[in-house]
């Protein structure tokens, strides 16, 4: 099940590089036309979206014990999505010790902000600020 869980959130986080990639190329971050941005589905789906990535932030809080890791970790998923989400999730399976239960992934408490979430944090806020100068 590890081995499943981490190639997929490998997989998770290539696409979504890959294809966030191939759109910046294509057009300016917020470039939306208008038809789509007022668009019911659009609108849906961003509802969707964002309240699954505040609900995964619940449990990333949950299991951060450090405020500046809180904080970090909300900033890079509310600006990130699911590049932050999986690259959250390959961290906490890379931290398991060999032999370890998919529950200590779950449930284990992390002390301190570590280095991931506040540089995913600065990377959310750098590409939302250069995809408004656009």
């Amino acid at each position: 099940m590890l081995t499943f869980l981490r190639a997929l959130f490998i997989l998770i986080i290539a696409s979504m590089l890959w294809v966030t990639s191939w759109a910046g190329m294509q057009c300016p971050l917020f470039a939306i036309p208008r038809e789509v941005f007022t668009h019911p589905w659009f609108i849906a789906t961003l509802f969707d979206a964002y309240w699954a990535f505040v609900t995964f932030y619940v449990w990333v809080a949950f299991k951060q014990t450090s405020w500046v890791a809180k904080i970090a970790w909300f900033v890079a998923v509310i600006l990130l999505g699911n590049i932050a989400i999986a690259a959250y999730c390959l961290n906490e399976l890379s931290r398991l010790p060999r032999g370890g239960r998919i529950a200590d992934v779950l449930t284990l408490k992390r002390n301190g902000p570590g280095w991931l979430g506040p540089s995913l944090a600065v990377l959310g806020i750098t590409v939302t600020l250069l995809g408004l100068r656009k």
